[in-house]
C-alpha cells in the first residue's frame, strides 16, 4: 500500500510520515535519500533523526531506492524520505530524464503492490515562479512527473500545507473531468 504526502518544505511531511507510520503495527524502516555533503545539510539530517524513533532501522540510500525497498521484509512499513532529493542525486549522477522516470515507475509499483505500508514524501516544486536557468526548470518539470506517477500507483495522496492535511482525491475519467473542453 502506497501513501504520498507532498507539500512544501518545513510543511510537515516528514514530520506526518513518522506519525503515519507509528500507527502500524511493525516497526517502521526509513529509507534516507539525503546526503550529509555540507554542514547545513547535516544538521537538517540530525534533526530528522532525532524526530523519528531510535529503534527504526534507517537505511540511507540517495539513489538506488528501489533495491532498498525490494531488501525490506514486505511486512514492514517502509518510509521513503524523501524523492525530492533522489530526483536531485539521479540528475547529479548524469542520469537521463527518462531513467528517471522508469525507475520512479518501478519503484512505484513495486511500493503500492506490498502488503505493509510505504510513506513516500515528496515536495510539490511546481507551485512557484518559473525557475530562471534551463536545469531548474528540468528539474522542476521532472519533479512534478515523479510526483505525479508516485501519485497514479499511490492507493492515498496528501498535500501537506502548514501542517494542516489536504486528502488528494484522483481524477476519474467517468467525472468527465478529463474530457477535452468544447471548442
Amino acid at each position: 500500500m502506497l501513501t504520498l504526502l507532498l507539500g512544501g518544505a518545513r510543511s510537515g511531511k516528514s514530520a506526518l510520515a513518522v506519525r503515519l507510520a507509528s500507527l502500524e503495527p511493525s516497526l517502521a524502516t526509513f529509507i534516507a535519500t539525503g546526503e550529509a555533503l555540507d554542514e547545513e545539510m547535516a544538521e537538517r539530517i540530525a534533526q530528522h533523526r532525532a524526530g523519528r524513533p531510535a529503534l527504526w532501522p534507517t537505511v540511507e540510500e540517495p539513489v538506488e531506492i528501489e533495491r532498498a525497498l525490494a531488501a525490506v521484509d514486505r511486512g514492514t512499513t517502509t518510509v521513503i524520505d524523501c524523492l525530492t532529493l533522489w530526483v536531485a542525486n539521479l540528475l547529479g549522477a548524469g542520469r537521463s530524464d527518462g531513467e528517471v522516470l522508469n525507475s520512479a515507475g518501478q519503484i512505484a509499483a513495486l511500493a503500492a503492490e506490498r502488503p505493509a505500508r510505504v510513506i513516500a514524501v515528496s515536495n510539490e516544486v511546481g507551485s512557484g515562479i518559473v525557475p530562471a536557468d534551463a536545469l531548474s526548470r528540468r528539474y522542476r518539470d521532472l519533479l512534478g512527473r515523479v510526483n505525479a506517477i508516485f501519485s497514479d500507483h499511490a492507493q492515498e495522496a496528501f498535500l501537506v500545507v502548514a501542517g494542516r492535511v489536504v486528502p488528494l482525491a484522483p481524477l476519474q475519467p467517468s467525472e468527465g473531468l478529463l474530457k477535452a473542453p468544447p471548442e
